[in-house]
């Protein structure tokens, strides 16, 4: 998906800045499938604007710049359902935490339970803050939909870590030992 339908589908939900759109994907519901960076949305925002999908108002505010606040338009919301209407690609994962543990044999024990384990407490973190009830997330069945198949997706994920953890730790042991005679 692009920023700027991205930006779009954030200002579906409410008006809001540039720095309110990064906190979406940083923080808030976007940050479990989308990334999107100020340095993208902010060229993004001046594009949608420029197409009239968004309005832009500045606020003034003491002492700093003038604070733009943007907002869809009915072309945007029109651009944001004809965008939604695409046929997604495959799901991509990709993870650096993966990436070491194909190559744990190159690490310490240590060093991958300590991974495992924070992210097994990352995971358990998501999971608690996507069940969380959110009045907003149950009026919508498509987000209340996402938000279970989110939680779903980290428990799962959890659960596999604490399942599997201390036979790779002992399968890693064991080599190591091996290794050294």
């Amino acid at each position: 998906m692009d920023v700027k339908t991205l930006c779009l589908a954030v200002l579906s939900r409410r008006d809001a800045t540039g720095y309110e759109i990064r906190k979406q994907f940083a923080e808030g519901p976007f940050a479990h499938f989308q990334k999107a960076s100020l340095g993208a949305i902010y060229p993004a925002l001046t594009r949608a604007a420029r197409e009239d999908l968004v309005t832009v108002t500045e606020e003034a505010q003491d002492g700093r710049p003038d604070k733009k606040v943007y907002s869809l338009t009915e072309a945007g919301r029109t651009a944001l359902r004809k965008a939604c209407e695409i046929e997604p690609e495959p799901d991509q994962v990709r993870s650096d935490l993966f990436f070491l543990l194909f190559f744990a044999r190159y690490q310490t024990p240590e060093k991958i339970a300590r991974l495992i384990d924070e992210r097994i407490a990352f995971y358990d973190a998501q999971q608690c803050e996507l069940d969380e009830f959110n009045p907003n997330c149950a009026a919508d069945p498509g987000m209340n939909f996402v938000r279970g198949l989110g939680s779903s997706v980290y428990r799962a994920a959890a659960d596999y870590m604490r399942a599997n953890r201390d036979t790779l730790l002992a399968q890693l042991s064991a080599e190591t030992r091996h290794a050294a005679e």
